[in-house]
């Protein structure tokens, strides 16, 4: 399965005005598997995230807090950088897209499409504050909705009818930032022309690399024709000023992917590495972004228009996942489901939630319940009930009676290779992002494993002096059996996989490493490697996600 491409690993980028919840937790899990099976497995890679840092919200919540937006990023983003530490997601560098780096890269993609031809301008007619002095964004005005009359609706679509309209075109508007009513003001900005890019978008489409319903919701936005994305937003905005303005800085949907390469130029900068040789047309890379299906339209269509407008590769994979609900409903403060990931953090450890997420995420775009009490029931059952128990039920005969040594052979050398003989098959849906298929296999030559178990009674067998070798020799095989089972989950329950592995003094940094047994080697006593979720753990931590209803963002 080797392949002599680099691999380049993003997920989305936190935005800062924001706490991350058990919803982040989902794309970040799904991308740290892809990228722990793609690194035992040999791939060259770097797995790559970032903080969002610009945008009128942070500029609006850093004066509310009485800090600089700067400094406001960097509190937040070092918070959301230990929370990615302590679910153990292994990026090799967590950056901001307010950087130096950013900066020049965004300035040069922006000069490549001027010199292009691809930038345009137009006068737009905009709600302004006059109190504030700003431009307003729909997010930060309410009114009634243009077509039904709905009270209370944001100024780009109405929840009652579905309506999506222009904000000026609302009836009683108001700025949700000073409560002013706003006036029509108008403003030059700048845009990006998609239909230059539309030939080529409908050809990346077609590279083999997307989910279905991602190439069929390209072809919905196709039909209904491409539009010009404006790309400026004006004084006073927190970002990266549009070079030769005074007053208009570029949209943070432009700076924001930008901030996948951003962080790639830095890692390249201290290790020596030549960027080019990752983002040239002709650089052999091949770069996958991990996405919610809420931001498609931005990372398959404009990012990839960006990118290819100036001269810079384009992604191979845009690869998308649904929502998470909580106990078959949107997730809610009120009900204690809105469960922040600091809060899931002080009752449960992480690898509950990568294991179940896991067993749950597929290559579709499809939307996971977080229900509770099968949580419970399925860590209980699969981690602790059938891997653990494996080797709970074995080490003791081992480190008791046989001086912690495993045998000089195993029991049953077939069952071992018919484990062994899954291990590419398990590989290649780990890299299908078929998570729940290989898992589900996992499950099932587990099961194969504890019915070995229980069937030589290792137990029974020990108290007959005369069959002291086949005790041995079958606890060997159940030590080397979970050794190859939990190396699987590896990539998935990353600190169980620790202790296991310090209890089987080996790592598991090569997928294929457990394809030889261990014979004749020294085990450390066995301690517990997870402990059973309690019902009354999850009861607290939504109790407490009720009493911690702190807004994420401001509206």
């Amino acid at each position: 399965m080797s392949d002599q491409k680099k691999l380049l690993i993003t997920s989305a980028l936190p935005y800062a005005n924001g706490r991350l919840h058990l919803g982040h937790m989902l794309e970040h899990t799904q991308s740290d598997i892809y990228a722990r099976v793609n690194r035992a497995l040999g791939r060259q890679l770097l797995y790559l995230c970032a903080e969002d840092a610009h945008g009128a919200p942070i500029m609006l919540r850093a004066a509310k807090e009485g800090v600089t937006p700067e400094q406001f990023v960097e509190t937040t983003r070092a918070e959301h950088w230990q929370i990615l530490q302590d679910f153990n997601f292994s990026y090799d560098h967590y950056h901001t897209t307010h950087s130096p780096e950013n900066k020049e890269l965004v300035n040069r993609i922006y000069q490549g499409l001027k010199d292009n031809g691809h930038i345009e301008t137009r006068v737009v007619a905009q709600l302004f504050d006059p109190e504030k002095n700003m431009f307003l964004a729909d997010r930060f005005i309410k009114g009634d909705c243009p077509k039904c009359g709905a009270e209370d609706q944001y100024g780009d679509n109405c929840e009652v009818c579905s309506a999506t309209y222009d904000a000026t075109a609302m009836k009683n508007p108001r700025s949700t930032i000073s409560g002013a009513t706003p006036v029509i003001k108008d403003s030059l900005h700048y845009f990006v022309n998609l239909n230059n890019f539309e030939g080529m978008l409908k050809q990346w489409m077609n590279n083999g690399a997307l989910q279905e319903q991602v190439i069929n919701k390209l072809k919905e936005w196709f039909d209904m024709g491409l539009q010009s994305w404006d790309i400026s937003r004006d004084a006073p905005y927190f970002g990266f000023k549009i070079p030769d303005t005074e007053d208009k800085y570029f949209y943070v949907w432009l700076d924001a992917p930008v901030g996948y390469l951003a962080c790639l130029k830095y890692v390249c900068e201290q290790s020596g590495e030549d960027l080019k040789d990752w983002i040239a047309p002709d650089s052999n890379t091949e770069m996958v972004h991990f996405v919610g299906k809420d931001i498609l339209y931005f990372h398959s269509l404009f990012w990839p228009a960006m990118l290819y407008g100036s001269g810079f590769k384009v992604p191979d994979s845009v690869f998308v996942h649904g929502f998470i609900t909580v106990n078959g409903k949107k997730m809610s403060k009120s009900r204690g489901t809105f469960i922040n990931a600091s809060t899931y953090l002080k009752y449960l450890e992480p690898d509950y939630l990568r294991y179940y997420y896991a067993a749950k995420l597929s290559d579709k775009i499809a939307d996971h319940d977080l229900n509770m009490q099968d949580f419970v029931n399925k860590v209980n059952s699969d981690l602790i009930g059938k891997i653990v128990n494996i080797a709970s039920r074995c080490a003791g005969f081992i480190n008791k009676k046989f001086n912690g040594v495993l045998s000089a052979q195993l029991h049953n050398p077939d069952l071992y290779q018919q484990l062994v003989a899954s291990s590419d098959a398990i590989a290649e849906l780990f890299v299908a992002r078929k998570y729940s298929q290989a898992i589900k296999l996992i499950m099932s030559l587990a099961d194969t494993v504890n019915q070995y178990i229980s069937d030589m009674q290792p137990w029974q067998a020990i108290k007959d002096e005369s069959r002291q070798t086949e005790v041995h020799q079958v606890c060997s095989t159940g030590i080397n059996l979970f050794r190859v089972l939990i190396s699987w989950l590896a990539p998935v329950v990353p600190a169980t996989a620790e202790k296991a592995a310090d209890f089987l003094k080996v790592d598991f940094r090569d997928w294929h490493a457990s394809k030889l047994p261990l014979l004749n080697h020294e085990i450390n006593k066995f301690k517990p490697l997870i402990t059973r979720i309690e019902m009354a753990s999850i009861e607290k931590m939504m109790q407490d996600s009720k009493e911690n209803l702190k807004p994420l963002t401001i509206n």
